[in-house]
């Protein structure tokens, strides 16, 4: 059986890339998906892309690999007007 995986993201202004700002795995994944629903925050359900930003350690930017798929999330998140 897989645990759940979660990773969020943060992108400040003038940085090079969108950052790893938490990972978790399994229940505390869960409470991580949980807080961020209640809070309003945007929550996006991708296992291939969590896989991809969960190798990376938190704070570090997001791999190359993941840029395309991610600049569609935020862009997304942008379309849904949803600020934070």
């Amino acid at each position: 059986m897989c645990k759940q995986k979660a990773v969020s993201l943060h992108y400040p202004e003038n940085y090079p890339a969108p950052f790893i700002s938490a990972s978790a795995k399994g229940a505390l994944a869960e409470r991580m998906v949980a807080i961020a629903e209640a809070s309003g925050i945007p929550v996006i359900k991708d296992e291939s892309l969590v896989e991809i930003l969960s190798a990376a350690q938190v704070g570090e930017c997001i791999p190359e690999a993941a840029y395309e798929v991610v600049s569609k999330v935020f862009a997304f998140i942008l379309e849904q007007g949803v600020s934070q």
